[in-house]
């Protein structure tokens, strides 16, 4: 598929071992963070995967849930993750087999599903649409692949709800710029009924949690790249960006720092 944002480390042509491992870390953190916990969690409940069921896993990243989903359907069901990243797609084969899961991966486009139709009783897929050229188009591919009756949940990040405090007026501006032209689709997050109702989906219901960042300890990683790419693109000086970083880290010694962002998701299942 065409990539928007050729650079990003969930490019499967991106196999640099150095991106792949800040990235595994990344999604880890993420994985850990009590706002993910809960809509995940929210998620899972609506989904409802039951035992003997087939389950699918649309860009499952390090594959963490798709073993929540294979321990669910059990031994008489599958769950499979479908990952076009080569290094996470590895990293989710070992981690399954080190857990002693039936989780199984294969190596797939969310646009062009290697599945056949009505194969599959639940599905979910979390934070990736964000990442594609034709978000809609993959909501319709895990439509396709859904029997009469089946479920599919979708997560993403409302990019527009991003905030950081303290911060200029100005300073805030470039970031929230930055952060929103890093995704193919920042809007996402508000969007995934619509691309549910279009790929003949029945909406059953929303959920939302809240990001929120430990505001005793700044996230450098995540500022230091939003701050670099903000001066790199000539939106604010260097003076500005190290203003910026001096003030995160005057606010987290106070245990003021704010860095936040919304995540959506939408339950639907296919009419019978």
């Amino acid at each position: 598929m065409t990539d928007p944002r050729p650079t990003s480390a969930f490019h499967p042509s991106n196999t640099d071992p150095a991106v792949t491992e800040r990235l595994i870390a990344a999604l880890d953190a993420l994985a850990a963070n009590p706002g993910v916990r809960q809509l995940r969690a929210w998620a899972h409940d609506r989904l409802a995967p039951a035992a003997g069921e087939r389950a699918l896993d649309v860009g499952s990243g390090t594959g963490s849930e798709t073993q929540v989903l294979a321990a669910a359907v059990g031994p008489g069901g599958s769950a499979l993750g479908v990952e076009p990243h080569p290094g996470l797609r590895a990293l989710a084969e070992r981690r399954a087999a080190d857990a002693g899961s039936r989780a199984r991966f294969l190596d797939g486009d969310a646009l062009a599903l290697p599945l056949p139709d009505a194969e599959v009783d639940a599905a979910r897929c979390e934070r990736v649409l964000q990442h594609l050229p034709d978000p809609a188009r993959a909501v319709a591919e895990m439509a396709r692949v859904l029997r009469p009756g089946g479920r599919l949940t979708l997560l993403d990040t409302e990019w527009s709800t991003f905030v950081v405090h303290p911060a200029s007026p100005e300073v805030r501006t470039a970031l929230a710029t930055v952060v929103q032209d890093a995704a193919a689709a920042p809007d996402a997050g508000r969007r995934l009924a619509e691309w549910e109702a279009a790929a003949g989906l029945t909406v059953d219901e929303f959920g939302s949690a809240v990001l929120l960042h430990d505001p005793r300890s700044v996230t450098w990683p995540l500022v230091h790249g939003l701050g670099t790419a903000a001066v790199e693109r000539g939106l604010i000086t260097e003076a500005q960006r190290d203003r910026l970083y001096d003030e995160l880290a005057a606010a987290a010694e106070r245990g003021t720092f704010h860095l936040s962002v919304t995540m959506f998701a939408v339950a639907a299942h296919r009419p019978r």
